[in-house]
């Protein structure tokens, strides 16, 4: 809705909160847009690890910020990120400024998890693709915003959380001889649609973990894109030798996914064998799905 009484955007929603003041100014059809986003906060009520509202600078799910620009027929107008790490990228982390032409864009914001070797491609607001081995958390939203003139412009737009997280527990502990931990989806995808925040595809991928001490139990985490906003597939975990030769293997098939919620897999990973696991679904979606393997 654009209003025309104060020069600010205002993004707010369930996941993620924040201002961005837009100053427009006319010049030669072109219009100078400030955004600020520094003020990103995150509600992770769906996510019972934590329950507090954060500012963007406090939260550590997310490390990197995208904000793109592009013109009706597709063409990117504007993209920056900022990591969060790497003061480089940004003078104040959330602050982004551009100077676009007069015209009416569709604005993509994305906030994401981010270690070093992650790569985000940005293709459009109908999707964005980990191009690196494993997808983040991530937070994602579109809107379109005209700049017809100098009057300043008010809009919101909701950044919601839009990934689901699989969390796996061994009940027994590691041998000497297990070095990794390969996690294979087979369905979901590491692409997306920044506007539905659904997957893009539904091919699967893998992932791999590292282990922790020997004699211990295990605890790793992946992500994953679902096609709608429940999905059911199955989970493979292999236990990989240094030589990345697999010593067992479990699957737990048709496993409940559902896009901002956590799925736990519970079950013996070392001495599995090769043939699948019963399934035993132990929580509704309200907070967590827990399964056993």
């Amino acid at each position: 809705m654009i209003k025309k009484i104060v020069p600010f955007i205002v993004l707010s929603g369930l996941a993620v909160t924040g201002c961005n003041k837009v100053d427009v100014t006319l010049i030669d059809r072109e219009a100078q847009v400030s955004v600020h986003v520094s003020n990103l906060s995150a509600t992770l009520d769906e996510f019972p690890s934590t329950r507090a509202t954060q500012g963007i600078a406090d939260y550590d799910g997310v490390k990197a910020v995208t904000l793109a620009f592009f013109t009706p027929d597709g063409t990117q107008a504007f993209s920056a990120t900022q990591l969060k790490d790497d003061a480089s990228t940004y003078t104040t982390f959330g602050d982004f400024s551009c100077t676009l032409p007069i015209g009416t864009y569709t604005v993509v914001a994305i906030g994401r998890g981010y270690y070093d070797g992650d790569i985000l491609t940005l293709t459009g607001p109908t999707l964005a693709t980990y191009t690196s081995e494993r997808p983040r958390e991530t937070f994602a939203a579109t809107t379109t915003l005209p700049l017809t003139s100098t009057d300043p412009a008010e809009l919101s737009l909701t950044l919601n959380r839009i990934i689901a997280k699989v969390e796996i527990y061994s009940t027994d502990e590691r041998p000497a001889n297990v070095m990794r931990y390969r996690t294979t989806y087979s369905a979901g995808a590491k692409s997306f649609n920044p506007t539905t925040g659904l997957a893009t595809a539904n091919d699967g991928f893998s992932v791999t973990n590292s282990v922790g001490s020997v004699g211990q139990t295990a605890y790793f985490t992946s992500f994953v894109f679902l096609t709608s906003d429940e999905q059911a597939m199955n989970v493979t975990i292999e236990c990989l030798d240094a030589d990345d030769n697999v010593i067992s293997t479990v699957t737990a098939h048709d496993v409940p996914l559902k896009r901002n919620r956590i799925t736990r897999l519970t079950g013996r990973l070392f001495s599995a064998t090769a043939s699948a696991s019963s399934l035993q679904l132990e929580t509704e979606w309200l907070q967590n799905a827990n399964v056993a393997l």
